[in-house]
């Protein structure tokens, strides 16, 4: 079983529209569920770093408290991650994401077709 960080566009190309961003959003979650059925863990950064942005008062998408926790976030999930789903389209944090990962030594993935079951 293999905890699994789901890495792709949230922001990018979206010019914080709203709108965008949760379409983005939808696209990172619709891969939580086949991964879960495969017998391992999805995990999205947002679904970390969203509640504490809110928490630590930030005011819109962005900004400098978006800025101080967004990315970070993700990046300590990855070093108890086993490995990472890139999924399409471009993405500065999802990229940074698969640089971190590869720089641990964890598995990259980038269809889920690529994800053994954890049963073998």
């Amino acid at each position: 079983m293999m905890l699994i960080l789901i890495a792709g566009p949230y922001r990018s190309g979206t010019g914080n529209d709203l709108d965008l961003i949760q379409q983005n959003m939808d696209r990172l979650e619709a891969m939580a569920l086949p991964i879960f059925e495969k017998g391992h863990v999805p995990m999205i950064g947002e679904w970390v770093a969203n509640p504490l942005i809110k928490l630590a008062g930030s005011k819109a998408i962005g900004d400098a408290i978006f800025k101080e926790i967004q990315y970070p976030a993700s990046h300590r999930l990855l070093t108890k991650c086993d490995a990472v789903l890139r999924i399409p389209g471009d993405s500065n944090g999802a990229d940074q994401d698969v640089a971190l990962a590869q720089k641990l030594g964890l598995k990259v993935y980038f269809s889920l077709d690529e994800i053994p079951n954890a049963d073998g």
